[in-house]
């Protein structure tokens, strides 16, 4: 397809390059939707609750959770990320 100026994705891709950024992209935009989202939720859930909850201020597995969730997040994107970092560094023969 030829791009246009509403278009909302890519181009279709040519190459195995550009297949393998498309899908990092889509990786990477569908983790921050959702980290958007639940961080929406949760702030709106917090301001709307009447009740405070004093112990959700000094819990210790809650830090933990919290600490844990964008490790793994950020692995999650790290390594097809690295993946895709060497693809792209090969040097490959082209065939004519």
């Amino acid at each position: 397809k030829i791009s246009t100026w509403n278009m909302l994705t890519f181009q279709d891709s040519n190459s195995f390059y550009s297949d393998n950024l498309i899908s990092f992209h889509n990786l990477t935009m569908m983790m921050m939707t959702m980290i958007i989202t639940l961080t929406t939720f949760f702030i709106f859930d917090f301001y709307s609750n009447k009740f405070l909850n004093l112990t959700f201020l000094k819990n210790h597995t809650i830090e933990i959770i919290w600490t844990l969730i964008p490790m793994i997040i950020l692995m999650i994107i790290c390594f097809p990320s690295l993946k895709i970092l060497y693809y792209i560094d090969e040097i490959m023969n082209p065939y004519f």
